[in-house]
């Protein structure tokens, strides 16, 4: 098996003699990115003779041609400023993985610093490997040709489709595993970074709820199946063109399950996820008493936690505007002031709200308000005004703070950062939100659907019911996978560690090494 695996690493690795493809971005972008309609009569002008087009000049002719020109040099700067822009909100959204490792470490206990920062740190590896395998493949092998990237010239996407209901619903992608050379293009390779580092924050976001008890030997395992499989399923469904998204050209439910930059696909699915393997995992130990009590196991660091919270907050502008793919689509600035709003107001809608209850104003829980408007105005950002940011961003701010509590104190599941309550909860606020507040004011075609995208409040009640369906999607398939994957993992990798290892502190037993030495 090794000898297989190395014969097909060095067949990938050989270069072709002649690519289909554009892997130096010299047939990326053209006139025809400019206008199609004017790319066809220049061409057509340029070929053309005095012998074959009557009063045509060879002078005309040669105008046409230097047009054109212009044009291929105007199309291919057009296009190298979408690539340049999404790879520049790729960086950033990157740089999310440092917010996400400081808070989550923040909030945990000293003893285990060394191994939540591992885990925080080892995810981008793991994930990074694992969509490059098969979860990119998975995920847009039907919708590779990005019109904002190029178009990705000579790449042939492919779906895996069942016909059912009179409809075709496609499933899953099928074209781009391990990026091979079908796929050797500057467009794909765009798509592919701003998609991994975006599917990242979906795997991290469990290392939150299962942090301080969890086998790092049963998080690799995790690492890779969320990453492959997971995530790039329910994303295809949603963004690479799946069945969800088609519910308006089939059903005419609005323009289908309308999810900007991922409030469901990226956070619902990583806060699900983690809600699954917390149940599975268990409270730690001494977190609910056998009186019924609800014991706080406080953070060691929240100056780190909120430091991450910021850094977090700065990486949302990757996150959001980035989702544009088109550093020329000038709804950028109104999704960027949207996201701005949406988060501050989480924040502040938390400090009244544990003021309104008598409680004092939690550092904590003032930062997950703030995460929780972000992730909420997430899906919704390009498609509302700053009014209802605001609104979606302050409901946002009180419900995680709501969630949370219920899970910690009604349920008893052990979430030591809130993560089902920020990213699970406040997901699928978000989506729905779009359901509502969409103002018709952008999304003209979405989804293949005429007309711009709007909510129940602005007259297309079906929207919201295409809202609906995806969230109700996203919260039984991801549960239902994610619960089973832990329970069979657990057979054969034991997702706990030992009683002894969980109360002495996992750095030394799990890691090797103190997280902090004295």
């Amino acid at each position: 098996m090794p000898a297989v695996m190395m014969l097909l690493m060095f067949s990938m690795a050989i270069p072709s003699a002649s690519f289909a493809q554009d892997p130096t971005g010299a047939k990326t972008g053209t006139i025809s990115d400019i206008d199609t309609t004017a790319a066809k009569v220049i061409d057509s002008v340029s070929k053309a003779t005095d012998s074959t087009v009557a009063g045509v000049s060879a002078n005309v002719s040669k105008l046409a041609t230097a047009v054109s020109t212009i044009g291929n040099a105007d199309g291919h700067n057009k296009i190298a400023i979408n690539i340049m822009w999404t790879l520049i909100a790729g960086f950033l959204v990157m740089f999310m993985q440092a917010g996400f490792a400081l808070v989550e470490t923040g909030f945990t206990q000293k003893k285990n610093v060394a191994h939540t920062m591992g885990m925080n740190f080892l995810v981008y590896a793991l994930g990074m490997i694992g969509f490059w395998i098969c979860g990119f493949a998975f995920m847009f092998g039907g919708a590779l040709n990005a019109a904002t990237l190029g178009g990705a010239p000579g790449v042939i996407p492919d779906m895996v489709t069942i016909h059912l209901f009179g409809h075709d619903w496609n499933i899953l992608g099928k074209a781009g595993f391990f990026l091979n050379s079908k796929v050797y293009d500057v467009g794909v390779y765009t798509l592919f970074l701003f998609q991994m580092v975006f599917m990242d924050t979906t795997a991290t976001i469990p290392t939150g709820s299962m942090a301080e008890r969890w086998s790092f030997k049963s998080f690799l395992v995790f690492g890779l199946f969320i990453s492959m499989f997971v995530y790039p399923i329910f994303g295809n469904w949603v963004w690479g063109g799946g069945w969800l998204s088609q519910l308006g050209v089939n059903f005419g439910l609005g323009h289908g399950h309308v999810d900007f930059a991922g409030s469901s696909v990226v956070h619902m699915v990583g806060g699900v996820a983690a809600l699954a393997g917390a149940i599975v995992i268990g409270p730690r130990i001494g977190k609910y008493g056998k009186d019924g009590t609800v014991n706080t196991i406080p953070g060691h660091n929240i100056p780190m936690a909120l430091l991450g919270t910021f850094i977090l907050a700065f990486g949302w502008f990757g996150f959001n505007p980035g989702s544009t793919l088109a550093g020329g689509d000038y709804r950028i600035s109104i999704v960027a002031v949207n996201t701005m709003l949406a988060g501050t107001a989480g924040a502040l809608a938390a400090l009244i709200y544990m003021y309104a209850k008598g409680s004092k104003p939690d550092p904590g829980m003032m930062a997950n308000g703030m995460l929780a408007g972000l992730v909420a105005i997430t899906a919704p950002c390009a498609f509302v005004n700053s009014m209802s940011s605001v609104i979606i961003g302050a409901i946002a701010g009180i419900l995680v703070i709501v969630a949370y509590n219920f899970v910690d104190r009604k349920l008893k599941i052990d979430d030591p950062v809130g993560a089902f309550a920020v990213h699970g909860v406040n997901g699928a606020w978000g989506v729905l939100s779009l359901g509502l507040f969409a103002d018709g004011s952008y999304g003209d075609g979405w989804n293949g659907v005429k007309g711009t995208v709007k909510g129940l409040f602005y007259g297309d009640a079906s929207q919201f019911y295409a809202q609906v369906i995806g969230t109700l999607t996203c919260l039984v398939f991801v549960f239902v996978v994610m619960y089973v994957f832990f329970k069979v993992s657990d057979k054969f990798v034991k997702i706990r560690v030992k009683e002894a290892d969980e109360i002495a502190g996992l750095d030394i037993p799990e890691m090797g090494v103190h997280g902090y030495v004295d």
